[in-house]
């Protein structure tokens, strides 16, 4: 970007009032909101208050509304739900209750108000706003108020942010809370499947979402559940013979289980009501199956918010600050959200109505315009989801003749399963024959490959690690035994999912096309490694679940010292050079400091991080938390830190260390990379086939451009396919990083809410966009 970097300190808060409140249903991450816009008020001068009860607080005024300081939201961020309370307000819907609630936003100089809640919520703030000036002037004429407040505190400013687990708010690609109550979903999709599979049961899962099928959508597509049943896309007429006959199919295949999601609004055709009863009703009545219901109820809404929502709701927090900043009284209210993995504002009455219209199209039985709606994103989900669950009879498959191998290539990574299993799977429907490679280049060069089935790949969304194996070993050693094993087993094309050694195996084989042939197919490069040092994307299978790995580390670690006062820990991350876990796992665990390679330190700066924690221990809040990336300095090493923070922290602090270690590379994967991963790989698979018809010729494949070998990364708000060769120019061979990382424009944020004074650039915020404009692309919206 060759624009000026614009930064926020010309935004003084001074001198204004900024009141936060929670409105509606509770949703994970409404904490770290409420958290970040107290901090960045506080940060820029401005007065934050609280407005507990939500609406219901303002109308009552006196103790609801209480100014805070810093240390008010200490504590909060790992903490689900809303501190501040959240209530219906009938009152607030009458002229007489929005009278008393200006009212005593006057008294307190309160004109710009923070929402965090769901539609109804931000359109009662938007009315608010309509009314505000008419509100003045009738509270001036009953001598509540004098003509100077009116004239002082003539416009309101309104900012919303959307809290809400149904994600089913349009204009936003993820709403706050939705990520969290998918890992709620996911890890009773995950326990459910140990004891079905131990007694063949057919299991019914009933999940949020009285009039958006999301959550039930994308943990079918997470878990790869045999049907799901949304309110947007009634199943067809008849659909209960062919559900039924699904499930046989299934058990037939020996799958010793069934899963169906049920959304608790789901509807037929007609627009009656499925339940869950109903369905298990049917297929213990047609099928015999021993068929239990689980309902997951307030489940869903509870437990500590993930790390995704942490994070996305303190860089929404901070945005809504900035927002009110620069409101004028020609501005609407907006909402912050976001799309892709930017920030950005949109007129909330747009927003409103867009999401009206989906309910309109649903009720009037347009559900194919309901799903258009909902966004490509909602769309993609709902296409992958038909292409990887329902398997075609083979008579009714094309048959291209192709050979196409999968493959994993370096550390193992939570959710290359799932994008193995997706590129299988898309394979097969698309007609090719699908190999895989055990054991990556290595096991290549031995010939262990193997073709691998539909139904080979069932229930591996949630494993975590590689099933096929994974070495680090890069090709150039062995080049003339893969080429061999190409020609043997006729190889068409390759799909590589893997890390750093993925795309530099890419390379190789790429250079290599002179002098082997057998490489001049096309080749699909897929990131999944924990570090995110891929670069050509902005994401990497694998990173979103080490990040939660991590933060709930931190949330535990933090917890035992809260018994210990004055405590700090020294917790070391890995991810190589890469500070991307370090960085964001600070963000998102509340961290006071994190070194990372790619922003060089020195004593000074590490003796002003001593003398910073000193000043903390004397507030109320007795307890620090460093993070350090392993290879950010070879000299400042953890031990040496370690030493460091004891001998300077003397008599005001003790420290303790923590290396994390492989814990980070393990576990099941997250709801975000099982979705990601699978949706990448069906994208990358689409491409192979389609280039495989480009470059067939003469009864061969030759596919010697640079652009038939690929990497598909998630850039800003797309999914891009980009030549390996071209991106060369962006990356740091030495120390295994991309030149330039997005993520670095967080670093001031994360210094921001730990009380550091800080340079922010905002040029990419500011601009008010429009929701038909919006591009949504097929990946849930990353962090």
């Amino acid at each position: 970007m060759d624009h000026q970097p614009k930064f926020f300190e010309n935004l003084s808060g001074a001198g204004k009032a900024i009141g936060v409140l929670t409105s509606g249903g509770d949703a994970q991450g409404m904490n770290a909101a409420v958290r970040a816009v107290v901090r960045m008020g506080i940060y820029v001068k401005a007065k934050v208050y609280f407005v507990y009860e939500g609406y219901q607080g303002m109308v009552d005024g006196g103790d609801n509304i209480v100014e805070v300081s810093w240390e008010s939201v200490s504590s909060i961020l790992q903490v689900g739900g809303t501190v501040i309370g959240s209530a219906r307000c009938k009152s607030f819907r009458t002229r007489e209750g929005r009278l008393q609630a200006a009212c005593n936003l006057v008294q307190r100089g309160i004109t710009n108000l923070c929402v965090i809640g769901g539609d109804g919520s931000l359109t009662g703030a938007n009315l608010f706003r309509e009314e505000w000036s008419g509100l003045l002037e009738e509270l001036a004429q009953t001598g509540k108020i004098d003509a100077e407040a009116v004239k002082k505190y003539a416009y309101l400013n309104i900012v919303g942010m959307v809290g809400s687990i149904d994600n089913d708010f349009c204009g936003t690609d993820m709403t706050i809370g939705t990520d969290s109550a998918l890992h709620r979903i996911i890890e009773v999709v995950d326990a459910i499947m140990t004891t079905a599979q131990s007694h063949q049961r057919t299991f019914v899962l009933e999940v949020m979402g009285r009039h958006c099928g999301y959550l039930a959508l994308v943990s079918a597509l997470a878990c790869g559940a045999d049907w799901v049943f949304i309110p947007e896309y009634p199943p067809e007429e008849g659909w209960e013979d062919t559900m039924c006959v699904k499930l046989s199919q299934n058990r037939a295949r020996k799958k010793r289980l069934n899963i169906i999601i049920v959304a608790e609004g789901a509807i037929d055709c007609h627009n009656k009501p499925i339940t869950s009863e109903k369905v298990k009703d049917l297929v213990v009545q047609r099928l015999g199956f021993d068929t239990r219901v689980t309902i997951l109820g307030h489940v869903q809404r509870g437990g500590t918010p993930s790390a995704f929502d942490r994070i996305l709701a303190s860089r929404m927090g901070v945005e809504a600050v900035l927002a009110l900043l620069e409101a004028t009284p020609a501005t609407p209210a907006c909402v912050v959200s976001l799309s892709g993995n930017q920030a950005v504002r949109l007129p909330l009455m747009e927003c409103v109505q867009m999401t009206q219209e989906v309910q309109k199209a649903m009720d009037e039985g347009r559900f194919l315009e309901a799903v258009r709606l909902r966004g490509r994103s909602f769309e993609n989900n709902l296409n992958t989801y038909k292409l990887l669950s329902h398997k075609k009879p083979d008579a009714e498959l094309p048959k291209t003749n192709f050979n196409v191998a999968v493959l994993n290539v370096g550390a193992p990574a939570a959710g290359m399963n799932a994008a193995v299993r997706a590129a299988v799977r898309v394979g097969i429907t698309e007609g090719h024959k699908m190999f895989a490679v055990i054991d990556g280049f290595e096991g290549f060069a031995r010939g262990k490959i193997k073709e691998i089935s539909w139904g080979d790949v069932g229930g591996w969304t949630g494993q975590g690690g590689s099933i096929l194996g994974t070495k680090r070993t890069l090709p150039a050693k062995y080049l003339e035994k893969i080429a061999e094993q190409m020609r043997t087993n006729n190889i068409n094309a390759l799909m590589v999912i893997g890390g750093f050694e993925a795309y530099e195996s890419c390379l190789q084989l790429h250079e290599a096309r002179s002098r082997f042939e057998e490489f001049s197919v096309p080749i699909c490069v897929l990131p999944a490694t924990i570090s995110n040092n891929v670069p050509g994307t902005d994401f990497s299978i694998g990173a979103d679940t080490a990040l939660n790995a991590i933060v709930e580390t931190c949330d535990r670690i933090k917890q035992s010292a809260s018994g210990t006062k004055r405590r700090v820990f020294i917790i070391e991350t890995m991810g190589g050079y890469c500070g991307y876990l370090a960085n964001m796992g600070a963000l998102a665990a509340g961290a006071d400091a994190a070194y990372i390679f790619e922003e060089q330190f020195d004593i000074r700066e590490l003796q002003a991080n001593v003398e910073h924690l000193t000043e903390k221990m004397k507030t109320s809040i007795q307890r620090g938390l460093v993070l350090r990336n392993e290879n950010c300095n070879e000299n400042y090493t953890t031990d040496f830190i370690y030493q460091l923070y004891s001998e300077e922290g003397k008599g005001v602090f003790d420290c303790r260390k923590n290396v994390l270690g492989h814990m980070q590379q393990g576990g099941a994967p997250s709801p975000f990379d099982r979705n990601f991963g699978t949706k990448i790989a069906a994208k990358a698979m689409q491409w192979i086939s389609k280039k495989l018809k480009e470059t067939y010729r003469k009864g061969k494949v030759f596919a010697n451009t640079d652009d038939s070998v690929c990497l598909l990364g998630m850039r800003r708000r797309n999914l891009v396919f980009q030549p390996v060769a071209e991106l060369k120019t962006e990356t740091d061979f030495v120390h295994r990083i991309p030149k330039e990382q997005w993520w670095l424009k967080l670093r001031p944020l994360m210094k921001i809410l730990a009380k550091y004074k800080t340079s922010y650039d905002v040029s990419d915020s500011g601009q008010l966009e429009h929701v038909a404009m919006l591009p949504k692309e097929a990946v849930p919206a990353p962090i």
